[in-house]
């Protein structure tokens, strides 16, 4: 019987997570699955496959996440998505080489370190009196900040946190809290569901942890589609999982906020087919290695 862990969180009280939607569809194809914290002590050697899904503390413990990471790589167990492309995504300086590669960003400045100059700079620079301040290494959207350019009070605790820590600044974007945030999730490269992730009352970010909702678009418009495509097809990669997040601009095109390849969720409560056609993916992926 094959086995299959789901990298995950030790303590999961307050989180969303429906990886477990997943499992009776994997027994039902012979397998053994189970949800591992990440930083519980394993032996991966007794694992075909290692899929990362929710690891949502990893950033704060970073440089241990990547050692674990490097351990399951290192043993016979095959990690999804590859080490290679952690990497490559862990950084949200992965960001600016796309945007090299035409696709269409929030306007995006990053930075090594913060100071009230490069705040004021910016207010200046993207012609906004809303700023939003995030890592650049980072999930959850923690430390994350929305600021005004009315209320500079409020810029001591992001300058604070980014003294000396890496971050980028973006405008705020209207749309995030007008209309929501889009996210398509792709499998094994083709687009299995979309969602629309809609702000918190008196809050800015849409994950459900800080309050914000999710609805099902059943039909996600083509131009919607084609961003989110466009995006992928960017990639160096196909990755096994993907979430392409996107927001609507004032001018009606489609930018992208992030491509989320690591421990994205993948809102499999939203689509009814979904966990069973991930299940069915995994088999598939494991059947073909074994060729």
């Amino acid at each position: 019987m094959p086995r299959c862990a789901f990298l995950s969180i030790s303590n999961t009280e307050g989180w969303f997570i429906d990886d477990d939607l997943v499992h009776p569809f994997l027994h039902e194809l012979g397998w053994e699955v189970k949800n591992i914290p990440w930083n519980e002590k394993t032996d991966w050697n007794k694992w075909d496959l290692v899929i990362i899904r929710s690891p949502w503390d990893y950033q704060q413990h970073l440089e241990e996440f990547m050692e674990v990471l490097q351990k399951i790589e290192d043993s016979k167990a095959i990690l999804l998505n590859p080490l290679d492309i952690v990497k490559q995504n862990i950084h949200k300086g992965y960001l600016f080489d796309l945007a090299e590669k035409g696709i269409e960003l929030v306007p995006t400045q990053k930075f090594s370190s913060l100071d009230e100059s490069l705040i004021t700079e910016s207010f200046e620079k993207f012609k906004s009196n809303q700023l939003v301040i995030k890592p650049l290494v980072g999930a959850n959207a923690d430390d994350t900040f929305w600021i005004n350019i009315s209320h500079p009070l409020d810029w001591g605790k992001p300058l604070e946190v980014f003294q000396e820590k890496e971050g980028m600044i973006q405008p705020f974007m209207s749309g995030i809290v007008k209309e929501g945030e889009f996210s398509l999730i792709y499998l094994n490269g083709e687009l299995s569901h979309t969602i629309l992730k809609t702000v918190g009352i008196g809050d800015f970010r849409v994950q459900e942890e800080h309050g914000g909702g999710v609805i099902a678009i059943p039909n996600p418009e083509p131009e919607l589609v084609n961003a989110a495509d466009k995006a992928m097809k960017a990639l160096s990669s196909t990755p096994f999982y993907a979430r392409v997040d996107l927001v609507r601009t004032r001018h009606g095109s489609f930018a992208l906020m992030e491509l989320e390849l690591i421990e994205p969720c993948l809102y499999f409560r939203f689509d009814p087919d979904s966990p069973k056609k991930f299940a069915a993916l995994i088999h598939d992926y494991y059947s073909n290695l074994s060729k």
